[in-house]
């Protein structure tokens, strides 16, 4: 299998790039700034300047600058390759405000936070909120736009800056940790690796760009289902999900699609970019798999073929923890649906499932 991951070259890129040649037959590096998408006649994918390969699985990683690229790239080639970030995940991953809103829905917990729509709204949350709080930019990464005021004078004053320079912002309530965060890195449906992040003094952002240090961490099964379920609920199969833990529990504070691997595979000693590697491949299989699926039922359909002929299916068995994944077209021909009973006869080397 072909793959490919399209970033901007960053070094957790290129980690990620070199475990994956481990499993995959060959690996591209696609420069994003190099990629364009053609909107004339037929919808495509050019990489400079010409129409890019076919990969059976295409890994996009890229900054909020580069967000509406990303979703216009993966809703192009979302059919035709695996990709483990859903399209509109580009413009609501790279949004603060549409992040907070996504997980709102999914009830995941947040520190209290606000939107003002006008400069009267805002100075009533400020007149009503306590202190101190943190102003936030909807856009920014790595701890980037974050700011710290103790009290309604500075707060107030950011605001008639933010004001001026006509820049949208969020109002959100502060959380005492000691500088400390934590962060979960998320495959697919696991934790697979985690760490806490202290601020170095006088800082009060814990990113390890900002200078924060990184330490590994174990954290409890309730922490790592609200990661998962963050994860899921702005349709990332992969990212980093960071958190503050406060006397209510967990909260999230933010999501990070393209985070970067140093610091954790440091802090952990675990190999971030193999389980991103073995989860690509693992996906792209199954995802192939069920291309050839539908190509073979097209066949079936095409030919007149019914009956035994087409029941007759040659596969391997898909096992994922020791349960049997059946392919798409045994579903597509006999038609079953979540709702059906059904009985199931078993004997050593036969299976047969009959609905009720």
């Amino acid at each position: 299998m072909k793959a490919a991951v399209m970033s901007l070259g960053s070094k957790s890129s290129m980690m990620v790039i070199e475990a994956m040649k481990t499993y995959f037959d060959s690996v591209d590096s696609i420069d994003l700034r190099d990629v364009e998408v053609s909107l004339g006649g037929k919808l495509d994918v050019m990489y400079e300047g010409k129409p890019m390969s076919q990969y059976s699985c295409i890994y996009p990683r890229g900054s909020f600058r580069y967000a509406t690229l990303l979703r216009s790239v993966t809703r192009t080639l979302y059919r035709t390759s695996y990709m483990p970030i859903k399209p509109e995940t580009f413009t609501l991953g790279h949004d603060k405000l549409l992040t907070h809103l996504a997980l709102q829905h999914f009830s995941i917990p947040m520190p209290t936070t606000y939107l003002a729509s006008s400069t009267r709204a805002a100075k009533k949350i400020l007149n009503e909120v306590r202190y101190p709080l943190v102003l936030k930019f909807p856009h920014g990464t790595q701890g980037k736009g974050v700011m710290f005021a103790e009290s309604y004078a500075a707060a107030s004053s950011m605001l008639d800056a933010l004001i001026a320079l006509k820049q949208p912002f969020l109002i959100q309530e502060y959380i005492e940790t000691g500088g400390v965060d934590v962060r979960a890195f998320v495959v697919g449906d696991k934790v697979v690796a985690s760490m806490k992040r202290k601020a170095v003094r006088g800082e009060f952002r814990a990113n390890i760009h900002a200078g924060g240090i990184g330490e590994s961490c174990v954290l409890d099964q309730n922490t790592k289902r609200i990661a998962v379920d963050t994860s899921t609920s702005i349709g990332a199969e992969i990212c980093a999900v960071d958190m503050l833990e406060s006397p209510k529990g967990p909260l999230v504070i933010e999501t990070n699609l393209s985070p970067g691997l140093q610091g954790i595979t440091k802090a952990t000693g675990i190999n971030v970019a193999d389980k991103i590697a073995k989860y690509l491949f693992e996906k792209s299989e199954i995802f192939s798999a069920r291309d050839r699926d539908e190509a073979t039922l097209k066949i079936f359909e095409d030919l007149g073929l019914s009956g035994e002929i087409a029941q007759q299916i040659i596969t391997n068995l898909d096992f994922r923890a020791s349960r049997i994944l059946l392919p798409k077209i045994v579903t597509d021909i006999a038609q079953f649906g979540e709702k059906d009973e059904v009985v199931l006869k078993v004997e050593k080397g036969k299976i047969s499932v009959e609905r009720i």
